[in-house]
C-alpha cells in the first residue's frame, strides 16, 4: 500500500511530532535515572514522586493522545514506521542534553533508517 500523500497536516504533525516527544521523554528517563536511588520503599516513592520522571510520563502521555489520533487516519504498518524516527532523535537530543557523543556510525544508520522509511512509504 502507497503512502496517501493527501493527509491532512494534522496527520502529518502526529506522525512527525510524536517520535519527538517519545525521543524527549527517553531524555527525561535517562535524566531521572542519574537521580534514583536503590529499589527500596523510600527509593521507589522518591522515584515515583521525581518532577523529572512526572514531565516524562507526562510528555509520554500527551505523545500516546497523539498518536491515537493520527493512527484513527492512518494504516498502522505505514503509520508506525515513522517511529524508527525516534532511533535518529533521542541520540541527537542526547549529544544536546546529555553531552553523548554522536558519531558517524550513528549517521550512517539514521541514514539507512530514513531510507528505509522513504522505501516502506513510497
Amino acid at each position: 500500500m502507497a503512502m496517501n500523500l493527501n493527509l491532512t497536516p494534522t496527520v502529518w504533525f502526529g506522525l512527525f511530532f510524536t517520535p519527538v516527544l517519545i525521543s524527549a521523554g527517553q531524555i527525561l528517563f535517562k535524566l531521572t535515572s542519574a537521580k534514583t536511588g536503590n529499589a527500596s520503599a523510600q527509593g521507589l516513592l522518591a522515584l515515583a514522586l521525581s518532577p523529572t520522571l512526572l514531565i516524562a510520563l507526562a510528555v509520554y502521555g500527551i505523545g500516546t493522545i497523539i498518536w491515537i489520533f493520527t493512527i484513527k487516519s492512518v494504516p498502522l504498518t505505514i503509520a508506525y514506521s515513522f517511529m524508527a524516527l525516534t532511533f535518529c532523535i533521542v541520540p541527537l537530543l542526547a549529544a544536546v542534553f546529555l553531552g553523548e557523543a554522536v558519531t558517524l556510525r550513528y549517521a550512517f544508520g539514521a541514514a539507512l533508517i530514513i531510507s528505509g522509511m522513504i522505501i516502506i512509504n513510497s
